[in-house]
């Protein structure tokens, strides 16, 4: 897939800077219908975090980078032509092959050429977003107190180094497209940081203090929340078509299917504590 895509690339960018297409020279075309929209809510969906879910990203002795949203902006070529298309562009990996492409400043009269770029992902549309704040335990902390006569305090240290990974839930076709796409609508909707890996260093601790009464066994356990993330993803067949100074992009053969994804987030543990009088 991605030596199909740097060729299309390649002949993308040869084919247009010899065409002599100019994109200030072209006249502006009338908006076009767009299809497959999905209203989505313009309410506040962030994610409120409870009091149990901790943020360790100071303590963590595992340096996790931070993942910001993988948007591309459109350049303005681009961005005229996205404008044309009847289908909503948002894969960043397409956006990216256009923003490369290069244009030639001389127009071209009579020129009629339809470049086939592939079948895309082309966006994606959220329904749900929710939390699992157990979504992976990730430590346990144990002390036995039955023969103790005072309350015993212990805290969260971290004992062995965890990887938490995410990701769709079924295969769907160019996965990583569309974990790219879903991975920036979940930002958004949560304001939450995520990202499809997330690593708890051994050795992190926090100094939040749990009692444990005499004649009890405590246990804390330590948890890696995630979102799960559901929605739809819309393909189709992507043609670049040049008509004299014109230029537009067709979609053809949409196609749409259901499509979910766990995403780790980042940096944040869940706290679970319980007293017992017998081993759990």
């Amino acid at each position: 897939m991605k030596l199909m895509r740097t060729a299309l690339m390649v002949i993308l960018a040869f084919f247009v800077a010899t065409t002599g297409i100019h994109a200030q020279t072209s006249p502006k075309k009338e908006s076009k219908p767009k299809t497959e929209k999905a209203p989505e809510s313009t309410k506040d969906s962030s994610v409120k975090i409870p009091n149990s879910v901790l943020d360790i990203a100071k303590e963590n002795t595992y340096p996790n980078s931070t993942q910001d949203q993988p948007y591309l902006q459109p350049s303005e070529w681009s961005q005229e032509l996205i404008e044309t298309s009847n289908v909503r562009i948002e894969n960043p990996n397409l956006i990216r092959i256009l923003n490369e492409s290069t244009v030639n400043k001389a127009p071209t009269i009579g020129l009629r050429a339809t470049i086939y770029l592939g079948e895309w992902p082309l966006n994606y549309a959220s329904t749900e977003t929710s939390p699992n704040w157990e979504y992976q335990k990730v430590n346990t902390n144990y002390f036995d107190n039955r023969g103790g006569k005072s309350n015993y305090q212990i805290h969260y240290l971290q004992e062995a180094q965890k990887v938490v990974k995410g990701g769709l839930t079924a295969k769907v076709p160019h996965a990583d497209d569309v974990e790219k796409m879903m991975l920036i609508k979940a930002m958004d909707k949560s304001k939450l940081p995520l990202a499809f890996q997330t690593i708890v260093g051994a050795g992190t601790k926090k100094d939040q203090v749990y009692n444990i009464s005499p004649k009890r066994l405590g246990y804390l356990y330590a948890y890696a929340p995630a979102i799960n993330e559901k929605g739809k993803v819309t393909y189709g067949e992507v043609y670049l078509v040049m008509k004299g100074t014109k230029r537009s992009i067709v979609v053809k053969n949409v196609t749409s299917q259901g499509v979910g994804a766990w995403i780790p987030v980042q940096d944040h543990v869940h706290f679970g504590f319980m007293a017992s009088e017998s081993p759990r």
